[in-house]
C-alpha cells in the first residue's frame, strides 16, 4: 500500500520533461561530432548515461529523502575524501586534474559534490531553523561549504566552487537569511570582486586562480579581434553559429559552422550554439522553456514538500539546474566569461548527467513521500 501511494505522488511531468532533454542531447551530440572519428563513441556513452539515469532517478526515487538526512556527514566526509583523493592521483586534462579513470569510465567527484553539499546544507538549514540567523549560524555553514570547495579550487576548478557557493548562499537566504546580512554579503562581494580584477590587471598572482582562467577574463573584458585561437576564437564562432540559425535553423546536421568544425568544443561547451544554427530561434526557446519547466517543476515540489528538509533539497536542484543554464546560454551568447559548465541533460558528460538526475532523483522522493503533495 504504501509503495503505490509513492508512485501515485510520484511527478511523472518532471521524468518525462527530463527524459526528453536527455533523448534530446544524444540527438545533438550526435550531430555535433560532426563524423569526428575521435568523438565517435561520445553518443553510445552517453546513451549508455541516459539509460542508467533513467534508473537512478527511479530507484532514488523510491528511497525515502529523509534517509539521506541521518547519512549527511558521512556523505559530506566521503565528498572531501574524494576531493582529496582526485588531487593526489585523480587524471589531468585541460589544466586540471578532475577525473578519476575507472576503466572506460571517467568519475569527477567534484560533480557529485554538488548534490552531496545540497543535501548537507539542507539537513544543517533544516535542522536549525528554530536557531537565530546570525554569525554563528552562518559561519557554520561557510565552515561546511568551504571545506568542501577549497579541495575543488585546488584541481583546479572555479566554475563548480561558484556553483556550490551560490547554492549555499542561496539555500540560507530560503532558510531566513536576515536583509542586513544580504546587504553586507553584496557589499563585500562586490569589493572582493574589484580587488580581484584590479590584481589580475597589475599581473599579480591570485591564490586558486589559474594562468588560463586569468585569460578567460581577460579575452572577454578585451577581446582581441585578431585571435584565432583560444577562447576568443571559440566565443566569436559560437556568435557566428548562432546567428546563422535565423529563426527557424538550418536543419537537423546542416548547420555549416557545426558539420565543418569551425565551431570548437561544439559537444560540451558550446552545444547551445550547435543547437542554435540547427533548431534556430524557435528551437533554442522550445529548449530553454522545457528547462524552465523542470526549474518550475522542482520549484513546485519544495513549496508542497512536507517538512523543511525535503523543500531545500528541491529548492537546491532547482537553482543547481536554473544556474548551470543560464551560465551555460551566457557563455554562449557573450555576456559572461567561459566556464566550462554544461548545459543541463543536453551537454556531452556522463558525471555532470549523472549528479544531474541524481539530483532530480531526491526531488522525486520528495514529492513520492510527502504524502500532502497532490499534483
Amino acid at each position: 500500500m504504501l509503495r503505490r501511494e509513492v508512485w501515485r505522488h510520484f511527478d511523472y511531468w518532471l521524468f518525462g520533461a527530463v527524459l526528453i532533454l536527455c533523448v534530446f542531447g544524444i540527438v545533438m551530440i550526435r550531430s555535433a561530432i560532426a563524423g569526428n572519428e575521435e568523438l565517435a563513441g561520445s553518443v553510445q556513452s552517453q546513451s549508455i548515461y541516459v539509460a542508467l539515469g533513467m534508473g537512478i532517478i527511479l530507484i532514488t526515487a523510491s528511497i525515502n529523502y529523509r534517509t539521506w538526512s541521518s547519512l549527511s556527514r558521512l556523505m559530506y566526509i566521503f565528498g572531501v575524501v574524494m576531493l582529496i583523493g582526485i588531487n593526489i592521483i585523480g587524471e589531468a586534462a585541460f589544466g586540471s586534474t578532475r577525473w578519476f579513470r575507472a576503466g572506460i569510465i571517467n568519475i569527477q567527484p567534484s560533480e557529485l559534490a554538488k548534490i552531496i553539499m545540497i543535501i548537507v546544507l539542507a539537513d544543517y538549514f533544516s535542522r536549525t531553523a528554530d536557531q537565530p540567523k546570525n554569525l554563528l549560524w552562518i559561519g557554520k555553514s561557510a565552515l561546511m561549504t568551504f571545506g568542501m570547495v577549497v579541495w575543488i579550487l585546488l584541481q583546479p576548478n572555479l566554475s563548480t566552487s561558484i556553483v556550490v557557493i551560490v547554492i549555499w548562499f542561496a539555500l540560507m537566504w530560503i532558510s531566513g537569511l536576515p536583509t542586513r546580512y544580504i546587504i553586507i554579503f553584496g557589499i563585500l562581494g562586490v569589493t572582493v570582486f574589484a580587488l580581484l580584477v584590479g590584481l589580475l590587471a597589475a599581473g599579480v598572482d591570485v591564490p586558486f586562480i589559474e594562468p588560463y582562467q586569468v585569460n578567460r577574463i581577460v579575452n572577454f573584458l578585451f577581446p582581441d579581434p585578431n585571435a584565432r585561437h583560444g577562447e576568443t576564437y571559440n566565443i566569436e564562432q559560437a556568435l557566428i553559429t548562432i546567428g546563422n540559425g535565423g529563426a527557424f535553423g538550418k536543419g537537423y546536421g546542416a548547420g555549416t559552422q557545426v558539420q565543418l568544425r569551425f565551431l570548437k568544443v561544439r559537444h560540451t561547451d558550446f552545444i547551445f550554439s550547435a543547437m542554435a544554427e540547427e533548431f534556430g530561434f524557435v528551437g533554442t526557446t522550445l529548449v530553454i522553456g522545457l528547462l524552465v519547466f523542470v526549474v518550475i517543476r522542482c520549484l513546485r515540489v519544495a513549496q508542497k514538500a512536507s517538512d523543511a528538509f525535503g523543500s531545500l533539497i528541491a529548492y537546491g536542484i532547482a537553482i543547481l539546474i536554473f544556474f548551470q543554464m543560464a551560465v551555460n546560454i551566457g557563455v554562449n551568447l557573450n555576456v559572461l566569461p567561459v566556464t566550462g559548465l554544461t548545459l543541463p541533460f543536453i551537454s556531452y558528460g556522463g558525471s555532470s548527467l549523472i549528479s544531474l538526475v541524481l539530483g532530480i532523483g531526491l526531488v522525486e522522493s520528495v514529492a513520492a513521500h510527502s504524502q500532502t503533495l497532490d499534483f
